[in-house]
């Protein structure tokens, strides 16, 4: 270690009086150069992530228990699975029951300091601990670091650069850069070509935007909420924390009046749904979606057909995403049984249901030849045609997967109650965005995603004797009753069990004139989210879409780790805090 002649920065915080506080590590002696106390702004403009589904960590309201907890343990959640390894249908159903769960704060959170934040136990304050860690830790301190760690002065933030001269001194250079005129074009470092991303004219960044959000302090919060209830009722605890994070920072000389969003998934809807309520518009300076489903994603009818066991990964997906993807399957379900016993009781996740927006063909039973016999939902109504279908072997639930053994004995007047709340979700926040947000998706045509669910029809292998087979299109008019269905793929029309001798032992033999196949990815996109849907917002909210990126290389869970998304969420935090209505 050497002594150093350049000026040390001390970021500043905001105290528990609401006044300046500075803090600073002792050093040796042999250092000489002065530590420079930097005033932050007055204004703050907080920055609140609200995480998608299965990314708040919960736990049961009366024991206080926890039922979902996302802590990591070598970038998996590795407690999590072991609870849910063993867990039949019955036991997921009574667990992860919406009515007797609510968020739990007591999630894993950074222990060393970052950015604004100099006691770790303001991480827990901030809501950081509501949320999983295994997928969000890491972007929430690399955001909260080049927000609130890189000092007010924007010449020197070191992510933006310009041609005439740099946004950042040359290493070795005095620190004393000037500071950055308007006018100037910026480019991001390490994000080449933003501009060809943006699919609604340019995207311009100037040194006007980064000298106007210099004007705030932005400390990152976090919200986390109970995913398997309605994303209306998440809506509103949003409002709430909105409005005590605003008081919070409205103490002292600091001054605070507006909030801005960054979403994950099924957070944009919850997000979506808060834009709407009384007085909300006003305070939301503006709202991030990423991998947003905004018409719903068939995958979640898929799941609840035949579980999550046979979704195919990318072969060029990192070894750590394929472990998730199972780590998705061990702790929600392996089976249609096991994933329908939750969802069918969670508003939230039938909320990710294709919507009446999206496509009407998306669901097909195709035929022998390949060519589609019949496509759903026939009239637009997917809530009728397909979800609430009890004489359709390909509805969305079997009755008897309501009522696993040692579950709570879920009632189909229930769960239709539940399909009805999620079509007035649907249709409440229908073509509704906040007027200034910002969206990234996966368009990648490279990550199969399920643009439609596609049942194939095909001969067995193993066709029984006797009576001949019914035709392909009394196949597709069949009731549940007429359809072998244990929750994996295939599904399977006459024939039974068959046992074959055999020269040591008889070999059981599952038989039948057809296999019902429901197919793998037919489509691109982010693996769960379609592009079709992660791209509607700039298709149905008008002028409200400032901007919308389509990316390549994404993949839906870990949309955060990547490099690309975390800078196109700075470049359009960039934008929205330099429109930001300055607290009084």
């Amino acid at each position: 270690m050497s002594d150093s002649d350049q000026a040390r920065y001390a970021p500043g915080g905001l105290g528990t009086d609401g006044g300046h506080e500075f803090r600073w590590q002792l050093t040796s002696t042999r250092f000489t150069d002065p530590v420079i106390l930097e005033l932050p702004p007055d204004h703050v403009l907080p920055v609140i992530f609200v995480p998608g589904i299965m990314g708040s960590n919960l736990r049961n309201k009366n024991g206080k228990d926890s039922v979902w907890n996302l802590n990591s343990t070598g970038g998996q959640p590795t407690a999590l699975v072991r609870s849910k390894l063993m867990l039949n249908a019955g036991q997921r159903q009574t667990q992860l029951n919406p009515s007797h769960v609510e968020v739990d704060p007591s999630g894993a959170v950074p222990k060393q300091p970052v950015g604004s934040v100099y006691d770790p136990k303001s991480y827990t304050e901030r809501g950081w601990g509501e949320v999983g860690e295994t997928s969000y830790s890491d972007f929430l301190v690399w955001l909260e670091q080049v927000l609130n760690g890189q000092g007010f002065n924007p010449a020197k933030w070191p992510q933006f650069s310009y041609v005439a001269v740099s946004a950042t001194p040359v290493p070795g250079h005095s620190r004393d850069v000037p500071p950055l005129t308007g006018g100037i074009c910026m480019s991001m470092r390490q994000l080449d070509g933003l501009s060809k991303l943006a699919e609604k004219g340019s995207a311009d960044l100037y040194s006007d935007d980064l000298i106007a959000r210099a004007r705030f302090r932005m400390p990152v919060y976090a919200c986390g909420y109970n995913w398997l209830d309605s994303n209306g009722v998440a809506a509103t605890l949003l409002k709430n924390r909105i409005h005590r994070v605003i008081e919070e920072n409205n103490r002292g000389k600091s001054r605070c009046s507006q909030v801005v969003l960054v979403t994950h998934s099924m957070g944009g809807l919850v997000a979506r749904a808060c834009q709407q309520l009384e007085g909300m518009n006003g305070v939301i300076a503006g709202i991030i979606h990423g991998v947003m489903p905004a018409i719903g994603a068939p995958v979640a009818y898929r799941r609840c057909k035949v579980g999550m066991a046979d979704e195919s990964q990318p072969s060029w997906l990192h070894p750590g995403d394929k472990i998730k993807a199972h780590v998705g399957a061990r702790t929600i379900g392996y089976t249609g049984p096991e994933v329908t016993a939750v969802f069918a009781q969670a508003p939230g996740a039938l909320q990710l249901l294709p919507s009446a927006q999206y496509r009407s063909d998306w669901l097909t039973i195709d035929g022998p030849s390949g060519k589609s016999m019949t496509s759903e939902p026939r009239t637009g109504d997917p809530y009728k045609d397909v979800y609430l279908r009890e004489d359709r072997w390909w509805g969305l639930v079997r009755k008897e997967w309501l009522t696993p053994e040692g579950g709570s004995d879920l009632k189909w007047s229930t769960f239709e109650k539940n399909v009805s709340k999620a079509r007035d979700f649907h249709e409440g926040i229908r073509d509704s965005y906040h007027s200034n947000t910002y969206v990234f998706y996966g368009k990648d045509k490279k990550v199969p995603s399920f643009e439609c669910v596609h049942w194939k029809l095909r001969r067995s292998a193993l066709p029984p004797d006797a009576v001949a087979p019914p035709t392909p299109q009394q196949v597709s008019n069949m009731g549940f009753g007429d359809v072998r269905d244990d929750g994996i793929n295939p599904l399977h029309v006459g024939g039974g069990v068959r046992v074959l001798p055999g020269v040591e032992s008889p070999t059981v033999v599952d038989t039948s004139y057809w296999d019902l196949v429901c197919a793998g990815q037919d489509g691109g996109g982010d693996g769960t989210v379609p592009a079709s849907s992660g791209a509607f917002p700039l298709r149905s909210g008008g002028a409200s879409i400032q901007q919308q990126f389509g990316l390549t290389g994404i993949e839906h869970e870990s949309a955060y780790h990547n490099l690309t998304t975390k800078l196109v969420t700075l470049y359009a935090l960039q934008k929205i805090a330099s429109m930001a209505k300055v607290g009084t």
